[in-house]
C-alpha cells in the first residue's frame, strides 16, 4: 500500500452500497481494506483498483467474533492508521417474527449490531489518540419506523442510529467525526437475501446505490452527523417520519413488507 495515501476500511464491500462506497473512497485518494464474507469480494476489489487505489481484502464472516477479530488483525497488520471506516455490513430477514427462524434473526443482530460495536471499539481508541478519523455507520430510514414483518432488522437499525448519536456526543471535544447514512429501499441484493421478493417493497423501484454512496461519502467528509441518502422520495419519507405516529408508521410498513404484498391482487 502507498503510505502517502490515507487508508479507509469498508465492510460489506462486495456489492451494493458498500461497493459503491469503496469506489468513492478510491476516487478520492484513499487506499482501501475491504471486508465481506462472500466470494464476490475479490472481483469487487479488482473494480475498485481500477479507480487508482491499492486494495487489500479480508474475507471474513463479521457476524462472528472470529470474523471481526480477523478484520481488526488485518488492519493492525497494515501498520497504518485508519483515516476513515465505513461500517456498512448488514443483513435483513423478512417475514412475521413468529414464522422466522431464531437463528436467522440472531444473525441480523450479530452482524448489524454486535459486529458494528466490536469494530467501533477496535477502531475508535486509536482515532481518538491521534485526534483524527472518521466513521460512517450505515443506518437506514428503517431506523425511524417500527418494522412490521421486519421487526428485528428495523430495531437493529434503530440501535445503530442511537449508537451513532451517542458517540457523536461523547466525542464532541475531539476531531473524530461520526456520521450515519440513512438510505431508503435501495437497488441491492438485500431484499432477495432477506426473502422479500414477493413483498411490495421488494418489487418496487428502488434508489441507486451509487447515489446513496455518493451522498453518504460527502456527508462523511464534511463531518455531518447524519444524512438521509437517496432519492427525493426517500428524503421526503425521512421528513414525514419525524411527525407521523409510530402506530401509523407500523401499519404503513406492514403494507410494504408483509409476505405476498407485492403479488397481483
Amino acid at each position: 500500500m502507498n503510505e502517502t495515501r490515507p487508508l479507509a476500511v469498508v465492510t460489506g464491500a462486495s456489492s451494493g452500497i458498500g461497493f459503491e462506497l469503496a469506489k468513492q473512497f478510491a476516487e478520492n485518494g484513499f487506499d482501501l481494506l475491504l471486508a465481506a464474507e462472500n466470494s464476490d469480494l475479490a472481483l469487487a476489489a479488482d473494480e475498485v483498483r481500477a479507480h487508482g487505489a491499492d486494495v487489500h481484502i479480508v474475507k471474513a464472516d463479521l457476524a462472528t467474533p472470529d470474523g471481526t477479530q480477523r478484520l481488526l488483525g488485518a488492519i493492525t497488520a497494515t501498520g497504518r492508521p485508519v483515516a476513515a471506516a465505513a461500517l456498512n455490513a448488514g443483513v435483513g430477514q423478512g417475514g412475521a417474527f413468529l414464522d422466522t427462524d431464531l437463528a436467522d434473526q440472531l444473525r441480523v443482530i450479530d452482524l448489524n449490531i454486535t459486529s458494528t460495536v466490536r469494530l467501533a471499539k477496535g477502531l475508535l481508541p486509536d482515532m481518538v489518540a491521534r485526534d483524527e478519523g472518521r466513521i460512517l455507520f450505515t443506518s437506514s430510514i428503517a431506523a425511524t419506523m417500527p418494522g412490521s414483518f421486519q421487526a428485528v432488522y428495523n430495531a437493529s437499525k434503530s440501535f445503530i442510529q442511537s449508537f451513532a448519536q451517542a458517540l457523536q456526543n461523547e466525542l464532541k471535544d475531539t476531531a473524530v467525526t461520526i456520521t450515519s447514512v440513512m438510505p431508503g429501499p435501495t437497488e441491492t441484493h438485500f431484499f432477495h437475501r432477506a426473502g422479500m421478493d414477493d413483498t411490495q417493497v421488494g418489487r418496487q423501484k428502488k434508489d441507486d446505490p451509487e447515489e446513496v454512496a455518493r451522498q453518504g461519502f460527502a456527508a462523511l467528509m464534511a463531518g455531518r452527523k447524519k444524512v438521509v441518502a437517496g432519492s427525493v422520495k426517500t428524503k421526503a419519507q425521512g421528513l414525514v417520519n419525524k411527525v407521523v405516529p409510530d402506530s401509523v408508521k407500523a401499519a404503513a410498513h406492514r403494507k410494504m413488507a408483509e409476505p405476498g404484498s407485492g403479488e397481483p391482487k
